[in-house]
């Protein structure tokens, strides 16, 4: 399969004139990835689309240039071909081919296990101005991005339900379903009204995988999964996988730059929880994955029976 892509990725670069000296194999999930290196043009990243159309691939790269002009964070920026074109079809024999789209890397390493409180602080504060900008962008004509919200967690329901035996016993299960129970009734009240400054166009994947640091300074990379969404929702990314003190770092950062009200907390729990299974709904097929997803389930546990009880679990340390 990745000797396909890799047939497909050498094919996507004959639609530019790049001087290139390496092409290496990324990572693989909804799309796959190759790191592109040139002799003079600097680092590349192609990117391979499974089940995005044309418009979709389109609309973020457009997005990415218009949070470009509100922000003074780097981030990712599409490439256009000889056509002028940033998303294009790699054909594939007798198949109906794959969209690709080059994009130029963005510097920095992931901090890991060596995150600083500074650091931490300073996802905060990215968070709020990726938030604060997406308030004030007008959307270009034809912007098309998924939505993230009860519909979409449903259907993420229905793709663990056929893979939960993979990590999960039938009892483990009932107590996910349970969880997305009360979450479904919880999603179906929010409002998605950008004016009420809870709602708009968000990163939607901005896990710590997803936050490099340059000079000490968080960039964020792999907008892929960007579409609308509440703001809390995204916040619930970043923070999942950190410690309790470590989330209240970020939640500092935020409102260092955008003011949360109201019953935030609570809403934040939810958004977290829904993201932990959707997480874990993702990944459940991959048999890669089943080793990591088993030996996690006793803390993720501890989170949903702490949820279904309605005991605050967020800045908390969870008994297991």
């Amino acid at each position: 399969m990745r000797n396909n892509y890799k047939q497909a990725a050498l094919m996507a670069l004959q639609h530019f004139d790049l001087d290139w000296t390496q092409i290496r194999f990324n990572q693989r999930s909804d799309t796959c990835t190759f790191v592109i290196e040139t002799n003079k043009e600097g680092t590349f990243l192609l990117r391979l689309h499974s089940g995005r159309s044309k418009e979709e691939i389109n609309s973020e790269i457009a997005w990415l240039e218009l949070l470009k002009s509100k922000i003074d964070v780097p981030l990712p920026k599409g490439v256009h071909d000889r056509t002028g074109s940033v998303t294009f079809k790699v054909e594939q024999g007798n198949e109906d081919g794959i969209y690709a789209s080059l994009m130029r890397w963005v510097e920095g390493e992931h901090a890991n296990e060596r995150l600083t409180e500074e650091q931490i602080y300073k996802e905060g504060v990215l968070l709020a101005k990726l938030h604060k900008a997406a308030q004030e962008l007008e959307l270009p004509p034809g912007f098309n991005r998924p939505v993230w919200d009860e519909h979409s967690f449903r259907k993420a329901m229905l793709r663990l339900k056929l893979h939960y035996h993979s990590f999960l016993s039938d009892d483990e299960f009932v107590l996910y379903q349970s969880a997305a129970e009360k979450l479904y009734g919880w999603l179906s009240k929010q409002h998605k009204n950008k004016n009420r400054r809870t709602y708009g166009v968000i990163h939607g994947d901005l896990h710590q995988g997803n936050i490099i640091f340059k000079e000490g300074e968080p960039r964020p990379i792999d907008f892929g999964r960007c579409g609308w969404g509440y703001y809390l929702y995204d916040v619930a990314h970043t923070i999942l996988g950190l410690y309790p003190l470590q989330r209240e770092l970020v939640i500092k950062g935020y409102e260092s730059g955008a003011k949360l009200d109201g019953e935030w907390f609570q809403t934040l729990e939810n958004f977290t929880v829904m993201v932990m299974i959707e997480n874990y709904c993702h990944h459940a097929p991959d048999p890669r994955e089943t080793a990591g997803l088993k030996a996690e389930q006793p803390y993720a546990q501890a989170i949903l029976r702490n949820y279904l009880r309605g005991d605050p679990f967020l800045f908390n340390t969870i008994e297991i």
